[in-house]
């Protein structure tokens, strides 16, 4: 049986992918969220060292956007010098299987134009 679905429908799935593309869009944010899917905690300059080409100013950017969109949480310590770990948060970790999915799709591909 095929299932037509009606405008409202087809509305939210297009309002809820152009959400979600909003939260993770960019050059960075996937790549850190994958760094962070796969290390669990991570400092700066790990983050920054795993993300070759980067800028300071916009690794910044991204963590914090993250950040402000609850996917990622940024635990401070008050130590000399500064501590600062990034890790997933319960609505970051919601998205493993769809990069878990990516991954997957990348390795059924990688060869693909070889």
């Amino acid at each position: 049986m095929i299932h037509n679905k009606t405008r409202n429908e087809k509305e939210a799935d297009n309002q809820s992918f152009v959400y979600t593309l909003s939260l993770i869009s960019g050059k960075w944010k996937l790549h850190i969220l994958f760094l962070l899917l796969k290390k669990e905690i991570m400092r700066y300059g790990e983050l920054k060292r795993g993300l070759q080409g980067i800028t300071h100013k916009m690794l910044s950017k991204q963590l914090k956007e993250l950040e402000a969109d609850s996917l990622i949480i940024r635990q401070e310590y008050s130590q000399v010098p500064p501590k600062v770990e990034y890790y997933l948060s319960e609505r970051g970790k919601s998205l493993i299987p769809a990069l878990q999915e990516l991954c997957k799709w990348g390795v059924d591909h990688i060869d693909d134009e070889k």
